[in-house]
């Protein structure tokens, strides 16, 4: 199961990916070619490179009981391994005896949250 980033996050990436490419590009044609306007195309790259990169991985993955948060190094967690779930300031921070991941709500699709709510749910275990 993905848990979904939310389309507003996805857009941007998205809107400032091609933004920066067309401003390399035509810095690039139009100007002269200093080390500069090259940045601009790597900026336009990397955007499109993070859009591409979270509209397909997503936000987190939960397979076989293990919740993946997907990042360029993922960090991931056994479900069964959770000990404790704490709510503080919109994010959900999940503690086993060795690691700690968190988990900003925010950035999650509402429909995904509420999938990600039963799950925790499901722990039985105590929100603090």
């Amino acid at each position: 199961m993905k848990i979904r980033y939310i389309k507003k996050r996805l857009k941007y990436n998205l809107i400032f990916g091609i933004l920066w490419l067309v401003l390399g590009t035509a810095s690039v044609i139009f100007e002269s070619g200093t080390i500069f306007n090259y940045g601009y195309l790597v900026m336009g790259v990397l955007y499109l490179g993070t859009f591409f990169f979270e509209n397909n991985k997503q936000y987190l993955t939960i397979e076989n009981g293990v919740l993946s948060k997907n990042e360029l190094i993922p960090k991931k967690i056994n479900l069964n391994d959770i000990s404790h779930i704490k709510k503080f300031a919109g994010d959900y921070i999940l503690k086993t005896d060795v690691t700690e991941l968190r988990i900003n709500t925010q950035l999650i699709d509402k429909k995904s949250l509420s999938e990600l709510d039963i799950i925790l749910e499901n722990l039985n275990l105590e929100a603090k």
